[in-house]
């Protein structure tokens, strides 16, 4: 009899234990990305729930320090006094151009990058002189495929860097990817663009790509013979939807839910490029940094997914996306506060299709 009334407060206490935790479940924070305005270049700040942040390229020098003042004050907004992780993708003004300016008004844990420019002209190496000095006070990790980045609450892992990639797939059986014997490859890219640090970006069950302006025959090594990434939730778009980018036979491997562009009014956006993301398979929604001058109404995005316009409609208005680890997110545009809801949707199934 003893034991009996014993259970019974214990069953009680593990029902009102249930009852306390499910709450916290459902509340705890999510992963912040802000996909932040700076008029096609790139600056993507990631800020994970215990608070440790990354941020990815840094956007345009100089402008009346237009890039630096939105990137820093995008970064005060998300409550941050420091940055742990910068990650530069290679060498260009429209990526590194303020990773000094931005090491000069706040801390910055570690500089992540793939080592020494490979481009040699005066202008190139005092970009990346300047950069490199600002990097000798922190600490530098300098990364190579299959490497991970060590932020709290993320899975960073490294797929290509200074012109290579990873050996071995993410997830397996990779699949095989269709129609990569009709590849038909372009110009080699000797540049730092095809040199950039690209990653795949994991909290949970939800996943993000990220490969900087990888062009398209170093785009082709990842997806043949065999897609080496497996699936995403969101791509952001390689080299902000420029021509020279986004291989179909990788984009469409990649099935993304969700394409976020970090372009400008007139850098990036082309047609070609934009119509291979809309025919991805599985794509629901494409969102876009600007409104595209390079093409008509017809190939943008509806308005609501557009966070800036030329003229006084363009005032640095960020995307920020919000996930769950169960694979759940939402995307909201700070033009218009427009919001969407992608619920998680089950491993391996393609949700929709256009």
């Amino acid at each position: 009899m003893h034991t009996t009334g014993f259970v019974r407060p214990l069953a009680v206490l593990a029902v009102l234990l249930c009852a306390l935790v499910r709450p916290a479940a459902q509340t705890a924070r999510p992963l912040d990305i802000y996909f932040i305005d700076v008029e096609g270049g790139q600056a993507t700040l990631f800020v994970t729930p215990s608070g440790e942040s990354m941020l990815i390229d840094t956007g345009y020098p100089g402008l009346g320090d237009r890039d630096v003042n939105r990137v820093v004050g995008t970064i005060k907004q998300a409550g941050l006094t420091r940055l742990d992780y910068l990650l530069v993708t290679h060498y260009h003004n429209d990526h590194v151009g303020n990773a000094a300016a931005i090491a000069a008004r706040m801390p910055v844990g570690a500089f992540v990058d793939h080592g020494p420019t490979v481009e040699t002209d005066d202008a190139a190496r005092t970009l990346f002189d300047g950069y490199a000095k600002a990097r000798a006070a922190a600490r530098h990790l300098l990364v190579k495929p299959g490497d991970k980045v060590p932020i709290r609450d993320l899975d960073v892992t490294i797929v290509t860097a200074n012109g290579e990639r990873i050996g071995q797939p993410l997830s397996r059986p990779a699949a095989p990817t269709p129609g990569c014997s009709a590849f038909v490859p372009k110009e080699v890219d000797a540049s730092e663009n095809a040199r950039s640090v690209g990653s795949l970006i994991a909290f949970g069950r939800f996943k993000i790509v990220d490969l900087g302006d990888l062009t398209w025959n170093k785009e082709q090594e990842l997806a043949c013979p065999n897609n080496l990434l497996g699936t995403v939730d969101v791509y952001l778009t390689t080299h902000h939807g420029l021509n020279q980018s986004g291989l179909p036979l990788l984009v469409h491997a990649l099935q993304p839910r969700v394409a976020i562009m970090n372009n400008g009014p007139t850098k990036g956006g082309e047609a070609e490029a934009m119509q291979i993301v809309r025919r991805s398979p599985g794509l629901e929604d494409f969102w876009q940094l600007h409104y595209s001058d390079n093409v008509g109404k017809e190939v943008n995005s509806p308005e609501q997914f557009i966070a800036n316009f030329t003229g006084n409609g363009d005032a640095g208005h960020y995307i920020k996306l919000s996930a769950r680890n169960d694979g759940s997110f939402t995307v909201t545009n700070a033009r218009n506060r427009f919001t969407k809801e992608y619920p998680a949707s089950a491993p391996g199934v393609v949700t929709s299709s256009r």
